[in-house]
C-alpha cells in the first residue's frame, strides 16, 4: 500500500516537525535542570502509548525499568549546572517552557510507537530497506517543514548574524550545522531500527539509558569532571537496563 505508507510518513514528518519545534521552544523559557527533568518523562509516556497501541506486555521489571532509567535522567538534571538567570521570566512563559517539553516528551513517545504499529499493520516487510524508507521519508518532510517555518518567520535573516558572532568563526559554525545533522540522521536510523527490530518502548530505553554514559566521555574527550551524582547516575541506568533485559531473557 504505497499511497497509505506515502500519507504515514508525510504525517509522521510533520509531527516530528512540530515535537522538534516543542522541544527548541521550551528549553528558551526554562533552566536546563527544570527541562531536562520533565523531557526524563519520555519513557513514561511510551509505557502508556506502547500499552495501548502496541498490546506491549507489562511486569515488575519492566515498570523497574522504566522508574530506574527515568530516576537517572532526573538525577543528571538536578546535577547540571545553570548557565542562565531565569529569575525574571514571566509566569505565562515558565507555564508555555514546562508544557511545550512536557508536550515534547509525549509526543516522541507516541511517534515512536505510531512507527512500531506502521510496520506491523501497514509495511509488514521485515527488510532494511522499510527502516530507511521511514527514516528518509519522515526526515525529508520534518526537514522541509523546517526550512518552510524558517522562511515563513523571516528568522533566515538572522542567520548571518549568528555566524558572525560565533567564537570559532563561520566555517566551523557551518561544519557543526552540518555534522549535527548527519550525527541526528545516524541516530535516527538507530532509534527506527530498533522500533523495528523489537520494540517502540525498547528503543526508548536504549536512547535513555545512553544519556547517563553521555559524561563519561565528556571525560575521556573533554576532561570534564565526573562528580558523585553522575556515577551514581550511571549505575541507576544500567540497573534499570539489566532490568528490562533480564525481562526479555525471561520471555524468550
Amino acid at each position: 500500500p504505497v499511497a497509505k505508507v506515502a500519507v504515514i510518513s508525510v504525517v509522521l514528518g510533520l509531527v516530528i516537525a512540530a515535537d522538534d519545534m516543542m522541544y527548541a521552544s521550551g528549553l528558551k523559557y526554562l533552566p536546563v535542570s527544570t527541562y531536562s527533568l520533565i523531557c526524563a518523562s519520555q519513557l513514561a509516556f511510551n509505557v502508556v502509548f506502547s500499552y495501548v497501541l502496541n498490546s506491549q506486555k507489562l511486569t515488575g521489571l519492566i515498570f523497574n525499568a522504566v522508574i530506574l532509567l527515568t530516576l537517572s535522567d532526573a538525577l543528571l538534571g538536578v546535577n547540571h549546572d545553570e548557565t542562565e538567570d531565569m529569575s525574571g521570566m514571566p509566569r505565562g512563559k515558565y507555564l508555555m517552557g514546562i508544557l511545550l517539553p512536557l508536550g515534547a516528551s509525549g509526543t516522541y513517545s507516541l511517534i515512536l510507537s505510531l512507527m512500531q504499529l506502521t510496520f506491523e499493520n501497514v509495511i509488514k516487510k521485515h527488510t532494511y530497506t522499510a527502516v530507511l524508507n521511514m527514516q528518509i521519508y519522515t526526515a525529508l518532510v520534518a526537514t522541509i517543514a523546517s526550512m518552510v517555518g524558517l522562511f515563513a518567520s523571516g528568522e533566515w535573516r538572522m542567520m548571518t548574524e549568528e555566524m558572525d558572532t560565533f567564537r570559532s568563526g563561520q566555517f566551523s559554525y557551518f561544519m557543526t550545522l552540518v555534522w549535527t545533522a548527519v550525527s541526528w540522521q545516524i541516530t535516527s536510523v538507530g532509534v527506527v531500527g530498533l522500533v523495528f527490530e523489537v520494540s517502540s518502548l525498547f528503543s526508548n530505553v536504549i536512547s535513555t539509558v545512553s544519556l547517563p554514559i553521555v559524561p563519561l566521555f565528556a571525560v575521556l574527550i573533554f576532561h570534564d569532571t565526573m562528580d558523585g551524582i553522575k556515577i551514581i547516575a550511571m549505575l541507576i541506568a544500567a540497573w534499570g537496563f539489566v532490568s528490562y533485559l533480564m525481562q526479555h531473557f525471561i520471555d524468550d
